[in-house]
């Protein structure tokens, strides 16, 4: 066969291609060589010089860009087993009271609730009363039209001086019959007849005095007046109508919001505490929250509480009183309602987040002197979420480690980077009924003493 040249198409063609391929790879390469790689922080075994060389990252092997480093490496509590003492966080326990809360939902109820209605029926002509006003019991809200019942007064008064009259002609007629009868110029008979309808003359007129009473306790009647003191609300019916007494709509409605209650419920398991503290006549706190328990809206005391617990949730029924001085509380509102139970003297108070749980039961790592730690089991008691109360197993004063605990054993040594040494002195502890649905993560119970 005949050689080919290097001149034709085909060879021609496979240069092409060659080169094209050889200008792709150079490019790859260098777009390798570019590609921005995370400087090494201090910590992670590299020397300065190490990570100012470019690609050093990849070099040694470290992964792609975004990746966390290892265990051991990296900043912020990165200390492992292998890479020397663990940075640690510690706080200390501190002593205090603690006051312990009950919590619960609970829904506003005012004192009393009235619905003003007309009395009599007629023409509403008058509304003497603003919506939200704040009024005394016996102030004139409305007014119906009087006429037709000052007219019923007045009839009610003519017949009763009618029959006055024929009263008194009847007893001037009994007087002169006994007269008669002593001088025997008239029958016992007719003496008697006469007494007779003296008394029944006097009968009607105590009929007649009552219709009169009744006429003018009507024509009262068409002045509407305020039964309690309270707040109005708004207005029902608008003058010109006609009303009834028998009417379902009322003209307006009138609640006593000063003082207030608040009625909620406990679960069975928290009254003892409750009832102990009640029936020794020791005034409770109560606080009233708002739904994101974010404002106190009004603070009280517990008033009563129902005798018989129901049987379909285990709860008992009380009641708080709130003298709603700025009437923040509304009723029928909901409210998240806090009843101080009791107040720990003395407590040992540590921050709950240095708090571990075990297959032992609770634990905390406790440092001993500043280098290492060693475990110390705990019975911890209620607390609020920041703060735990500890029954048993450490004192005040005594360190604990608060962040940094997931790289720990007994005995492994640590590296102080905070020591947080402020403890409140007096926190509160919320402890959750049975009927609560906040958001928040319910407290411990308040162990049995």
């Amino acid at each position: 066969m005949a050689a080919r040249s290097p001149n034709t198409p085909e060879s021609r063609s496979s240069r092409r291609w060659l080169f094209i391929g050889l200008t792709v790879l150079a490019l790859a390469l260098l777009a390798w060589w570019q590609w921005p790689t995370s400087k090494s922080q201090p910590g992670d075994g590299a020397t300065a010089e190490q990570a100012a060389q470019p690609g050093a990252g990849r070099r040694r092997g470290a992964g792609a860009p975004g990746m966390a480093p290892g265990p051991g490496g990296g900043g912020g509590f990165g200390g492992g087993f292998m890479g020397g003492p663990t940075p640690v966080r510690i706080a200390a326990a501190s002593q205090g009271d603690f006051p312990v809360y009950y919590k619960a939902l609970g829904t506003v109820t005012a004192m009393n609730t009235v619905n003003v209605r007309g009395r009599v029926d007629g023409q509403l002509v008058k509304l003497l009363f603003e919506e939200g006003q704040l009024v005394k019991a016996g102030a004139v809200l409305a007014v119906i039209d009087p006429r037709p019942f000052q007219v019923a007064l007045q009839q009610a008064q003519g017949t009763l001086q009618e029959n006055q009259a024929q009263l008194r002609n009847a007893e001037l007629d009994l007087k002169r019959y006994k007269g008669l009868f002593e001088e025997d110029s008239i029958a016992k008979q007719t003496l008697d007849t006469q007494e007779a309808l003296v008394n029944q003359y006097r009968g009607t007129i105590k009929g007649n005095e009552a219709a009169v009473a009744q006429a003018r306790l009507n024509l009262d009647f068409t002045q509407v007046k305020a039964p309690i003191s309270g707040r109005l609300g708004l207005r029902q019916v608008d003058a010109g109508n006609l009303v009834s007494s028998g009417d379902t709509t009322p003209l307006v409605v009138i609640t006593q919001t000063q003082p207030i209650s608040v009625s909620f419920t406990l679960p069975e398991r928290d009254l003892p505490d409750v009832v102990e503290h009640y029936r020794s006549g020791q005034p409770m706190a109560v606080e009233a929250w708002d739904r994101g328990e974010t404002r106190l809206q009004a603070e009280g005391v517990l008033h009563s509480l129902d005798n018989q617990i129901d049987t379909t949730t285990g709860t008992l029924k009380l009641k708080a009183r709130f003298t709603n001085e700025k009437e923040t509380l509304f009723p029928n509102q909901f409210v998240n309602v806090k009843l101080r139970a009791d107040t720990l003297k003395n407590a040992v108070l540590v921050p709950t987040a240095a708090v571990q749980f075990g297959t032992d039961g609770s634990f905390v790592y406790v440092l001993d002197g500043d280098k290492k730690v060693h475990i110390r089991q705990l019975q911890i008691g209620p607390n609020d979420g920041e703060r735990s109360v500890v029954l048993s197993g450490l004192k005040a004063g005594d360190r604990v480690v608060l962040e940094g605990t997931d790289r720990l054993r007994d005995g492994s040594e640590v590296e102080i980077v905070h020591d947080s040494d402020a403890v409140p002195a007096s926190p509160v502890v919320e402890l959750q009924g049975s009927d609560q649905t906040a958001t928040k993560p319910a407290a411990r119970e308040k162990p049995d003493a």
